[in-house]
């Protein structure tokens, strides 16, 4: 499948991933969740749907107090505009240090549908599923 679209908004759309992944790896709960939509849903494997943005930032916040470190890399598959709404494709490479010196790089994919608002994108959607990981247990 192809991307489609006005390439403005596809840019936009990947500045928005972009965003996203640079707040991961400052650990910037405030920037991080600033890219969702109030009333959006994150899908993830083991914790089901969070809905609505504040839950969903309480739920990064507690994922992410358990590590010291977090490599967080995109790479785009297409992305489909269609009006003020677009989904897209993202693999996504975690590199994941623990506090309790465990580590995993886990590669993954998103299925994203995304709002815009005044001129700005949202994540409206993400749907996460483990592609594969590897996990290297605490000494």
């Amino acid at each position: 499948m192809l991307s489609s679209g006005s390439m403005e908004d596809r840019l936009l759309i990947r500045e928005l991933v972009d965003s996203y992944n640079d707040a991961v790896m400052r650990f910037d709960g405030d920037a991080w969740s600033s890219n969702w939509a109030e009333d959006a849903v994150w899908n993830l494997p083991g914790a089901g749907e969070i809905a609505g943005r504040e839950a969903i930032l309480t739920v990064w916040q507690g994922a992410m107090s358990a590590f010291s470190f977090v490599g967080f890399f995109a790479s785009a598959g297409p992305i489909v505009v269609n009006g003020e709404s677009a989904t897209g494709t993202w693999y996504q490479q975690e590199f994941l240090h623990g506090k309790d010196g465990g580590k995993r790089a886990v590669t993954g994919r998103y299925q994203d549908a995304y709002t815009k608002t005044d001129g700005r994108w949202y994540f409206q959607r993400r749907d996460y599923e483990v592609l594969h990981a590897e996990v290297t247990e605490p000494a």
